[in-house]
């Protein structure tokens, strides 16, 4: 299947909040239709927002009828100083959180997420980014290791969870 990719825009917003909601949905997080519509509404003028201030970029897959098929971005905001990740420096280089990661359904396992992750991964590093994070699904995560991504030690906290 051919495929391009092109950098996300601000006029991309829509459609990627409509990926974004599909990857709720698809993860069992959306319980209502109603739940999805608000979602959808507030991530589309959240993620216009963040693509016009530069703290989301994200590329897209574009097929040959130039139908967006795919998806992937991250959520970029400055970091305090810390010991980088491979522990010989302090940085303050921005630590990208991968978001937004969706294929639709009838162009999944031909390899779109993994161009997509790719071409985030090498931004990421053109970038200066010691490490990139992410919340995988459990559909995304053997690609996510297939990329060398490994579990950390990250924990949640909720004031709704009970002990």
């Amino acid at each position: 299947m051919k495929h391009s990719i092109r950098q996300a825009t601000v006029n991309d917003a829509a459609v990627i909040a409509r990926h974004r909601v599909g990857m709720f949905c698809d993860m069992g997080q959306v319980p209502t239709e109603a739940l999805a519509i608000t979602l959808l509404e507030t991530s589309t003028a959240a993620l216009g927002a963040l693509l016009r201030e530069g703290s989301y970029i994200g590329w897209l897959a574009i097929a040959e009828n130039d139908r967006v098929i795919a998806g992937a971005g991250a959520h970029v905001h400055s970091q305090l100083p810390r010991i980088s990740h491979d522990g010989i420096a302090v940085t303050t280089a921005p630590v990208p959180l991968v978001v937004n990661v969706y294929t639709e359904p009838d162009f999944r396992g031909k390899g779109i997420a993994r161009a997509l992750m790719d071409t985030l991964l090498k931004w990421a590093t053109a970038q200066g980014c010691d490490h990139v994070v992410l919340h995988a699904s459990d559909a995304g995560r053997p690609l996510y290791q297939s990329l060398g991504f490994v579990p950390t030690n990250e924990m949640r906290w909720s004031p709704t969870d009970t002990v």
